[in-house]
């Protein structure tokens, strides 16, 4: 029933003829006395004509335009056909959401998790359901969406912090950004996995175990040819160096049946701890551990896959003296968790969520797949034009071929029901700059406001702003380029306005928010205001894609204070003071 009250349309009705909707007063349990309104909405033509169709109305307007206080909540209220195709998709189809700022791409991804749970919960809970956010304030945002779903035993946590969980480090340095971009690139997987196999030899002498009266030997060719084979077979790294030593007590064992008979298991195993063997292992196929391999990586690059200054970026100025004491970096534990994979090859969950996934570098990409189960399923969402690290996806076939689903279902949201037109046509401007082939987004919603004013004063104007949003209902975010966060904080501490932390939601946080532009990505605010537009552009690279993701954070009001000249397609007529 359900199924059908969400996908039916009036092209495909699926047997419904009206559906109706009620309003409820705030925090209602279902009371009668609770019950503020109810619509229809007729599915099939009633005798008078056709039902007009167009942008919501009513109720579920009234839903999708209310008010962003506190924590993201769910959206089964507003749910829409072609977000419950995605919703309700098998549990082994990997999907790719390509969604527009204020599609729902974050709540179809919460409300599959909800759904697979619900529908195969002993297929999910046997493998596990994992949730990865850009960040702690994004997670705090989203956190309540499952709990009020139903679904409280799902581990919701961040690409960085799961792999730091695994490798078991902390990150205690911090990279160059010539460095970082090398240590994410693709190229790693295989410089760490040729570090890792050259310390694989073959063997040059025989092996001579001596049994009473008896000494087994093997030819060395014959040693060569068993390790040779195990390569060939490409096992994880600690498997292979068991594989040899069975290979090679299986040599000696056939060795044994010929000249006295059939042997038995305890045979075997003492021969395998025998101490020639144990040493010819450990000189063939040693044993070693990720920071080893990393650490000899980091000291001495000597992979010509990587060009001269990218060899010269990663290498340590100042080598520690020992592995054990390494200072690693947030990619240096990307690059271990490559590696503790190939040594031993990980368990995966049944599905994964990875929201914002745009961002990922390809070794977080790894990183994501080797969690994934053989027969388990991603669900990844994202948005090429809000893209704004340095190594952020151009393309979803490339990044869903380093994410092990290179044939996953791609599916582009662009009808955006929490951002108003306004808004909408403002950041549509500067698609053009961002270099991704995305479709321009578009609002349901013809409400809301945007103003574009140049002030003489950026802390003072900003404090204006805010004060004047303080008169009306709803959050208030205060976006600003990173550098500027501290400033422009303490210019509202200091006119006594209350301003609280990206994700915070306490119960009594301040209406206010002040949020440097890079945690701007997922949230949303009432009224935003937006600092600079022109130093956000200029910090950095991918300066455009930012602002195109700090412009598009309001769902009521936008508006843009700035001293500098506007960023060219900013500056076009708005229509606005």
């Amino acid at each position: 029933m359900a199924r059908a009250f969400y996908q039916a349309r009036p092209d495909d009705p699926q047997g419904v003829r009206v559906r109706r909707r009620f309003g409820w007063a705030p925090y209602s349990r279902g009371d009668a006395a609770d019950l503020t309104g109810l619509e229809d909405e007729h599915l099939t033509a009633p005798a008078a004509g056709p039902t007009p169709s167009g942008a919501p109305r009513g109720l579920l307007a009234a839903e999708i335009e209310r008010r962003r206080v506190g924590p993201m909540r769910d959206i089964a209220a507003t749910i829409q056909p072609e977000q419950d195709d995605l919703v309700r998709a098998p549990l082994g189809t990997s999907l790719c959401v390509q969604g527009a700022p204020g599609t729902g791409k974050t709540a179809v991804g919460l409300h599959r998790a909800a759904y697979l749970l619900y529908t195969h919960p002993r297929r999910v809970e046997r493998g596990g359901l994992l949730i990865l956010g850009p960040n702690r304030a994004f997670l705090a945002y989203v956190a309540e969406v499952l709990p009020a779903l139903g679904e409280r035993d799902v581990r919701q946590t961040t690409v960085e912090e799961e792999v730091a969980r695994t490798v078991g480090h902390r990150p205690r340095a911090e990279d160059t950004a010539a460095a970082a971009l090398v240590k994410h690139d693709a190229r790693m997987a295989d410089v760490l996995r040729r570090a890792l196999h050259t310390r694989v030899t073959a063997p040059t002498t025989e092996l001579v175990v001596p049994d009473g009266a008896y000494r087994w030997r093997v030819p060395a060719d014959d040693l060569a040819a068993a390790v040779a084979r195990v390569r060939a077979e490409a096992p994880p790294y600690t498997v292979g160096r068991e594989r040899v030593r069975s290979r090679f007590v299986r040599a000696l064992r056939d060795r044994a049946e010929r000249r006295a008979g059939p042997v038995g298991a305890a045979w075997e195993r003492r021969v395998a701890r025998a101490r020639p063997v144990a040493e010819l292992v450990d000189a063939c196929w040693p044993r070693t551990t990720p920071e080893q391999v990393l650490a000899d990586v980091l000291t001495d690059p000597r992979d010509e896959a990587l060009a001269p200054a990218e060899r010269a970026a990663i290498r340590w100025t100042r080598p520690p003296r020992s592995y054990r004491s390494a200072r690693w970096t947030p990619a240096d534990l990307l690059l271990l968790d490559e590696l503790a994979a190939l040594l031993e090859r990980p368990a995966g969950y049944g599905h994964i969520v990875v929201d914002e996934a745009q961002d990922l570098s390809p070794m977080q990409c790894r990183a994501v797949a080797r969690r994934t189960a053989a027969s388990g399923s991603l669900t990844v969402l994202g948005d090429l034009a809000q893209g704004t690290t340095p190594w952020a996806a151009r393309d979803w076939r490339d990044h869903l071929a380093h994410l092990g689903r290179p044939d996953a279902r791609i599916t582009a949201l662009t009808a955006g029901y929490r951002v108003p037109g306004p808004v909408v046509d403002l950041a549509n401007r500067l698609l053009d700059t961002l270099d991704v082939a995305v479709p321009p987004a578009r609002s349901v919603r013809r409400d809301g406001e945007v103003g574009v004013r140049r002030v003489p004063d950026l802390a003072a104007a900003v404090v204006d702003a805010v004060r004047a949003a303080l008169d009306r209902e709803g959050s208030i975010g205060v976006i600003t380029p990173d550098d500027a966060y501290d400033e422009l904080r303490g210019a509202l501490a200091a006119a006594g306005l209350a301003t609280g932390h990206p994700g915070d939601a306490a119960a009594g946080a301040p209406r206010v928010t002040v949020v440097p532009v890079g945690l701007a990505k997922g949230l949303e605010y009432d009224h935003v205001v937006l600092a600079e537009p022109a130093a956000v552009v200029d910090a950095e690279t991918r300066g455009a894609h930012r602002l195109y993701v700090a412009l598009t954070r309001a769902v009521s009001r936008l508006e843009v204070l700035h001293t500098r000249p506007l960023p060219r397609q900013l500056a076009e007529p708005t229509g606005a003071a």
